[in-house]
Formats: C-alpha cells, structure tokens, sequence
C-alpha cells in the first residue's frame, strides 16, 4: 500500500513553528498549488488548493530556517488526518500532509522566467523511522510532446 503526496507550490505565510514539552520541534505551514484549465467559454481559469503541511523535528527546524511567506517548495510526504474537540466540545477533522521531505525552489532573476532547483533537505534516519533518505527518479516523465495539451486543445476537461 502506498500513501504518497507530492506537491509543489508557495508559502502562503512563514511556518509556524513550536517546541513541545517533550523536546520535539513541530513546523506548520499553509502551501498553495494551483491549476490552470479552460472553462466551457474558452476563458482560462486558475484554481488554488490550499494545503495544510506538518514537518517535524531536524526537518521542523530546517523549515523554520529556510522557508519564508511566498517560497516555491517542493514537498514530499504522507497525508494524515486527526480528529480532536474544540474548545465548545465540537468534533473536528483535519487532513494534513506529513512531510519527510521538501526541498526550496528559488527563482532566479531575469527574463527568462526560468527556476533553479535547489536546497533539499532529507533528514537523517535518526529522525524518523522509515523516512525517505534519497530522492526517487521518476521514470513516467513524458518522454516526448505527444500527449501534452497545449493552449489550442479542445479539451475544456480541468484534468
């Protein structure tokens, strides 16, 4: 089985990050993704995804270091979800992805509008049992332009 999330988006602020009682560092933060599609008119549309993302301990510090309100990042985790009571006795429910890695992507300057990758972060295996310590290749990127839908597509499907 396998519970796998990847994304790559912005900070929507600074991660908030606290120190727990027992010694252990937890980073939170809000990432936003985006998707572009055309709707039935033709018109392009974008539509932001907020996600909620949890880092803990060495990667919790290393977040509260280099991460900053607006940073691209890619991340790399495991979704979770928690239910607790509010202070009125309510049932709540979040889902929130449980990072084991992120890495900054820093833009670079100039015309081109082109992104340099950089700044990974894997956590030595001290830091969490059964944690990703190297990156995995993937080996279904599109090799040619054969299934890409460009702006011309007649597609109006979000997907």
């Amino acid at each position: 089985m396998v519970n796998r999330v990847i994304l790559i988006g912005n900070l929507g602020k600074d991660p908030e990050v606290r120190r727990l009682e027992n010694g252990a560092v937890v980073a939170k933060f809000s990432l936003a993704t985006n998707e572009n599609y055309r709707d039935k008119s033709g018109e392009w549309q974008q539509q932001t995804e907020w996600h909620d993302i949890v880092a803990w301990r060495a990667l919790a510090e290393r977040a509260e270091s280099s991460l900053k309100k607006g940073s691209m990042v890619y991340v790399e985790g495991k979704l979770s979800h928690r239910s607790w009571q509010d202070q009125d006795g309510n049932n709540r429910r979040t889902t929130e992805v449980v990072t084991n890695y992120f890495r900054l992507i820093p833009t670079t300057g100039g015309s081109s509008g082109s992104t340099k990758m950089g700044g990974g972060y894997f956590p030595d295996s001290n830091d969490e049992p059964n944690t990703i310590t190297t990156p995995v290749p993937d080996n279904n990127v599109l090799k040619s332009n054969e299934n890409v839908v460009t702006e011309d597509a007649d597609d109006d499907l979000p997907f």
